[in-house]
């Protein structure tokens, strides 16, 4: 499960022990959101699935290659850092301001990508 639908899941459990004195009732709520999250996540990997899918199929070399390229360019920065190899005069603090920078952008794009798939389901008619 996506971590911060965990914590949701979490918090939404709390609420429900506070606000429903039946021990049994309140099982039973929680399990059949958590049912409904975990069907929305399963969804959720197919979907990301059938994009990678069509991506590595697809009849572009820069269709079927951009993610690896990308990961491999990032993480060849990490590297050429961790060798010593970076720009002369970078102070540690920037060095740290670029590493979040791709891991930021990394997450944005992950984020991102999960936000187009929900669009694009709830877009169908």
């Amino acid at each position: 499960m996506i971590g911060w639908l965990g914590a949701i899941t979490g918090l939404v459990g709390k609420a429900i022990d506070k606000a429903i004195p039946d021990k049994d009732q309140a099982s039973q709520l929680k399990a059949s959101i958590n049912s409904q999250i975990i069907a929305l996540d399963k969804t959720e990997l197919e979907q990301a699935g059938k994009v990678i899918a069509a991506e590595a199929t697809g009849e572009s070399w820069l269709q079927r290659n951009w993610r690896p390229s990308t990961m491999l360019t990032f993480t060849g920065l990490i590297v050429a850092h961790w060798l010593g190899w970076t720009a002369p005069g970078l102070s540690e603090s920037q060095i740290i301001a670029l590493l979040e920078i791709v891991k930021i952008g990394l997450g944005g794009y992950v984020v991102g990508r999960s936000a187009e798939k929900v669009m694009k389901q709830w877009s169908k008619p």
